[in-house]
């Protein structure tokens, strides 16, 4: 077991510049207070110098409170003219949802494509098209109601992340509560995604605490079969400070209204 790497220097392009307000820049340094341990995924910068879009993986979630997220994205909107910046982020638990959230805020997709190899690959091609509706979101289809991380940090278990939407999807009108299940092997080399349908959010929680029966996986649609994979995946760097390589960690969907999707009362624990 290896020391993990040292993150790289993160450079948020914001010498010269201030926070446009004194909130801002208590907001700002919060945000970024442990970016020493944040490790870059992907960058985006635009040719104006005005919006800068980042995506880490934070290495300080493994020891926080359980189930946390371990993405980390922002933007970064940038006044030139007089040299002030504001800035918004979103903490994920998987990176498909990560950079949705970038792409929706004006980040090209091709972006958001980690760059960093260092990380678990999919396991298999149902895998990448299960993230891939989760990235592009199609119709704005799925929102978010729960998520749960468990990354023991130890290379004698693998993790796991479990995100619970609702999918308005006409096709999944019978059960429209759908939890990803993203699974990492444990020695950190790939991962599997699979889309467990249940009738409401308090089915999926019971399945995810009691695991007496198998997922019950979601039927092929034709628009899943049919969706391309996006080609190169790279997941996270190495986390936490045994050289762990973790499994993926919303970009935020767009959330259902109460009436529609009730939240759990448990979460996707």
């Amino acid at each position: 077991m290896t020391d993990a790497p040292e993150p790289d220097a993160l450079d948020y392009r914001i010498d010269g510049f201030e926070a446009a307000t004194e909130t801002i820049e208590e907001d700002f340094y919060s945000a970024t207070i442990s970016d020493d341990m944040f490790v870059p995924l992907a960058e985006h910068h635009s040719d104006d110098g005005r919006d800068s879009y980042l995506l880490f993986y934070d290495q300080t979630a493994t020891w926080d409170i359980p189930g946390t997220t371990e993405y980390f994205a922002l933007h970064l909107t940038r006044d030139t003219e007089q040299r002030t910046f504001t800035f918004a982020y979103e903490r994920a638990p998987v990176v498909p949802l990560a950079q949705n959230w970038l792409v929706r805020r004006g980040c090209p997709p091709a972006s958001t494509v980690p760059t960093r190899n260092r990380g678990p690959r999919p396991a298999d091609a149902l895998t990448s098209r299960l993230e891939d509706l989760l990235r592009t979101n199609p119709d704005d289809r799925y929102a978010v109601i729960d998520h749960y991380t468990d990354n023991p940090g130890s290379f004698d278990f693998g993790s796991e992340v479990r995100t619970l939407v609702y999918d308005s999807h006409p096709d999944s009108a019978h059960a429209p509560y759908r939890l990803f299940l993203e699974e990492t092997a444990e020695d950190f080399r790939s991962y599997t995604v699979r889309e467990g349908v249940f009738t409401s959010a308090e089915a999926a929680d019971d399945w995810a605490m009691d695991r007496a029966t198998p997922l019950p996986l979601a039927p092929l649609s034709e628009s899943t079969v049919g969706h391309r994979a996006v080609a190169a995946r790279t997941r996270s760097p190495l986390a936490g400070t045994a050289g762990l390589g973790v499994s993926p960690a919303p970009v935020t969907a767009p959330r259902p209204s109460p009436s529609s999707a009730p939240r759990s009362g448990r979460g996707a624990r």
